[in-house]
């Protein structure tokens, strides 16, 4: 039987680790820092704070990684830890809600690189609702959710190469 506090999708974390790990590779390489965030974000899942890592997984699915990226080999997008993450969490309460979470930062992701990093956050909200369903959505704004389509034509138009393909495989 298989640890659930290993998640398979996730690189093996440092014995210690803080976010000062992830604030001093600022100015450095894209895929040293993608490949940190991926590691913090296990780290914090294994102390059991599910709504942190999601918070570290989410700043390396941001992270400007390049298709040709070898780290990407290793460690593709993670979307299949996120929904690992959501699916293994003990219950529907997490500090924050991450379907709501990921809904908001869709709809008011300001700056640069806007459009992949709303598509990347829509494309999370929608593994997060298949799968945890009895996750709330946020009914009390207009917000407008897009279809499964929709989703896969901004991953398509904005993302890496294969992005779509592998968040479909997941949804």
């Amino acid at each position: 039987m298989s640890d659930p506090l290993i998640c398979p999708h996730l690189p093996k974390p440092e014995v210690q680790m803080s976010y000062v790990c992830l604030t001093e590779l600022r100015g450095a390489e894209v895929a040293a820092f993608y490949f940190k965030a991926l590691q913090y974000g296990h780290y914090l899942w294994q102390k059991k704070h599910a709504g942190r890592a999601i918070l570290a997984i989410t700043r390396a699915l941001y992270a400007d990684i390049k298709d040709d990226d070898p780290i990407l080999k290793e460690w593709p997008l993670p979307y299949a830890a996120l929904k690992w993450i959501v699916r293994m969490h003990s219950s529907d309460d997490f500090p924050g809600n991450p379907r709501i979470s990921f809904q908001h930062q869709a709809t008011r992701l300001r700056g640069e690189r806007r459009s992949i990093r709303r598509a990347r956050a829509w494309a999370v909200w929608a593994i997060i609702r298949s799968a945890r369903p009895s996750l709330e959505a946020d009914i009390s704004q207009d917000i407008v959710e897009p279809s499964y389509a929709e989703i896969r034509d901004q991953l398509l138009n904005y993302g890496l190469k294969g992005e779509a393909a592998l968040w479909e495989s997941l949804v």
